[in-house]
């Protein structure tokens, strides 16, 4: 989750506090008893046939007696093979007893644990999550729609599998949640304000909607990597509108820079043409000028040239 202060996003959610949190369990390693299960059956079956068949010289109470012993190394074979459990790179598995949680082995490699116990695997593994296209009104009211794809992975597999019915659903709804409510925070486009805009600052603002997120699957022991928009228009019943008015916009916006370098070139004009003395203007010459100078920089179609064989005064 990028370092970006809490107090910066508004109304974040306080999630209650986890009531488990992940611990390693208690195991050892897989492979002897693997080896050692093959051994244990063929051990089992001879004392059961040698019992059964009543060798000689053997009681009856002998030939039962090893039958038993039979009958109880494959059930021991039976739990060694019971307590075995797989568990794959990027992936953890939450053990319970009786439905006490009793740890996570994150090892990779085979295990083995109490054969009693029950195993569930949980993927650690990075995860995406993209929303559906949301519609939603932006600060000024404006119908707009939005998604984003979140990064995510489980970090505490005990408060993913206790803390919520179903994580993986958990952190889609919060993930809606959140983008709904940083969109309407914020306008779409600022229209030449200070203000934040989901447009033009959108580094800033999923970062906050990062911030939200995490805060919401938090106590799910889930960890936001990263958010990103990956879609931010208006709606489709305003979108011509606003088209419109981002074009006025620009039309105003480069009606202004062609003025104002328009004005300096005229007044750069007037100051050369006074330096250098080749016309003495008084002032309805100037302005006179001026007009003319801006009509030719500042017209939209060429200039046509008019020439004046009279005076000003005649």
């Amino acid at each position: 989750m990028p370092d970006t202060d809490r107090s910066q996003v508004s109304d974040v959610p306080q999630m209650p506090k986890p009531r488990v949190a992940e611990r390693r369990a208690t195991g050892s390693a897989g492979l002897p008893f693997l080896l050692a299960a093959p051994f244990v059956l063929a051990a089992a079956i001879t004392l059961m046939v040698l019992g059964g068949n009543q060798a000689d010289g053997m009681s009856s109470d002998l030939s039962v007696a090893l039958v038993w012993i039979g009958v109880a190394l494959i059930v021991l074979n039976a739990l060694m093979m019971r307590g075995l459990t797989q568990v794959a790179p990027g992936q953890a598995r939450v053990i319970q007893l009786f439905g006490r949680y009793r740890g996570t082995i994150r090892e990779d490699g085979l295990r083995w644990v109490n054969p009693f116990t029950s195993r569930r695997a949980i993927s650690t593994r990075l995860r995406n999550h993209e929303t559906a296209v949301l519609k939603v009104n932006d600060a000024y009211g404006n119908p707009i729609e939005i998604s984003c794809v979140v990064v995510w992975r489980v970090t505490d597999t005990a408060q993913a599998v206790f803390e919520v019915d179903d994580f993986t659903k958990f952190v889609s709804i919060q993930t809606d949640t959140a983008v709904r409510h940083i969109a309407t925070h914020y306008a779409y486009d600022a229209h030449g304000t200070e203000e934040l805009s989901l447009r033009e600052n959108a580094e800033i603002i999923t970062e906050q909607l990062s911030t939200e997120i995490s805060a919401r699957v938090e106590s799910a022991g889930v960890r936001i990597i990263e958010s990103r928009f990956t879609h931010l228009a208006y709606a489709p019943e305003i979108a011509s509108a606003m088209l419109q008015r981002q074009q006025a916009g620009a039309i105003v916006a480069a009606r202004a820079t062609i003025v104002d370098g328009a004005v300096g070139m005229v007044e750069s004009a007037l100051q050369r043409i006074a330096e250098q003395g080749l016309v003495d203007l008084d002032e309805e010459r100037k302005a006179a000028m001026v007009s003319n100078l801006l009509v030719v920089l500042c017209g939209e179609r060429a200039a046509q040239p008019v020439l004046n064989t009279g005076t000003l005064y005649a």
